[in-house]
């Protein structure tokens, strides 16, 4: 962890109002915070529904904003993180939307706007990888497994911040709406799974590095930087967020058994794997499909894909923890 400098322009708050219910109430309580800790107000951009937050995050940034903070879930976090990267202005998290789940792993405030917001505007950060999803990669943004380098911005490269999947996971995320997660939160996303038990494994080659392809039948990869999901339960109990590498689960049941083995394995926390859980770690992930899956960073859905390609950037964001 490090000191920040201290701010030369305003705090830039990046805010989807979908997720909050009253944003006088929010300004206000930004506005307090800020004067407690003497630092500028913040300032507060909507997200459009054609722009979650990455255009709003370019233009704080190119402002000379001191911090730009996400208010509005994962994927509001997943559209500012990603700007971020490469800059040297720092992310800070207020809690908004179901999972807050970059926050709950980093161990930030996710009920509280006030503890929240001392944080994410005060001065101590903490450097933390970012992985990398290419949908369906060209020759030549595929990278040497055995020095990797960040593929360059495209239309079909997206960050994460916690964790990108293909297959069952993609199906839960697309499957749980919005309403329902309003209501019901981390259990919406138990009803969508329960869904999706019975759908078909499909043939998969899983490459590691630059390690020798296999092949399996498979329902779900997720890769990740950090391991706890939504509800706390810890699907990557080795994930760190700094440690340069990636985390790589890829589930294989075949049948309901199966599914009841693995989640009993998960959530009692159990690190053995089993015949139906294989847990790994890479710096790059290569997967091959032989059919289109769904395939999702930081829980949104980006379409299907037959070939997706995993690389970590390490210590590439500054996060207010602080």
């Amino acid at each position: 962890m490090d000191d920040a400098p201290g701010p030369t322009s305003a705090p830039v708050v990046i805010v989807n109002p979908t997720k909050v219910d009253d944003l006088d109430d929010v300004r206000s309580c930004l506005a307090a915070v800020a004067a407690e800790l003497g630092v500028p107000e913040p300032r507060l951009v909507e997200t459009t529904a054609e722009d979650p937050g990455f255009g709003q995050t370019r233009e704080a940034v190119a402002a000379g904003a001191s911090v730009v903070c996400a208010l509005g879930g994962d994927g509001t976090v997943r559209a500012v993180a990603q700007e971020l990267v490469g800059t040297d202005v720092p992310l800070g998290l207020l809690p908004g939307g179901t999972g807050n789940l970059l926050a709950r792993n980093l161990g930030l405030p996710v009920t509280s706007l006030e503890d929240a917001a001392r944080i994410a505007l005060g001065s101590t950060v903490r450097r933390i990888d970012v992985g990398w999803l290419v949908v369906d990669p060209s020759e030549e943004q595929l990278v040497d497994p055995a020095s990797p380098t960040c593929p360059e911005r495209a239309d079909n490269v997206h960050a994460f911040a916690v964790m990108a999947g293909l297959g069952f996971d993609a199906h839960v995320m697309d499957d749980a709406p919005e309403d329902v997660k309003a209501r019901a939160g981390w259990a919406a996303y138990v009803a969508s799974g329960a869904q999706h038990l019975g759908d078909e494994p499909f043939g998969l080659e899983v490459r590691l590095d630059d390690g020798e392809p296999t092949r399996v039948e498979a329902r779900t990869v997720v890769v990740g930087s950090c391991g706890e999901l939504t509800g706390g339960v810890v699907l990557l109990p080795d994930a760190e967020v700094d440690d340069g590498c990636l985390d790589v689960a890829v589930l294989t049941p075949q049948h309901l058994l199966h599914w009841f083995g693995t989640a009993a394995r998960v959530l009692t926390g159990r690190r053995k794997d089993g015949p139906a859980l294989e847990r790994s770690r890479a710096k790059v992930v290569h997967l091959r499909s032989e059919r289109p899956e769904p395939c999702e960073v930081d829980g949104d859905v980006l379409g299907e894909a037959t070939e997706t390609l995993f690389v970590v950037q390490p210590s590439a964001l500054d996060v207010r923890v602080g």
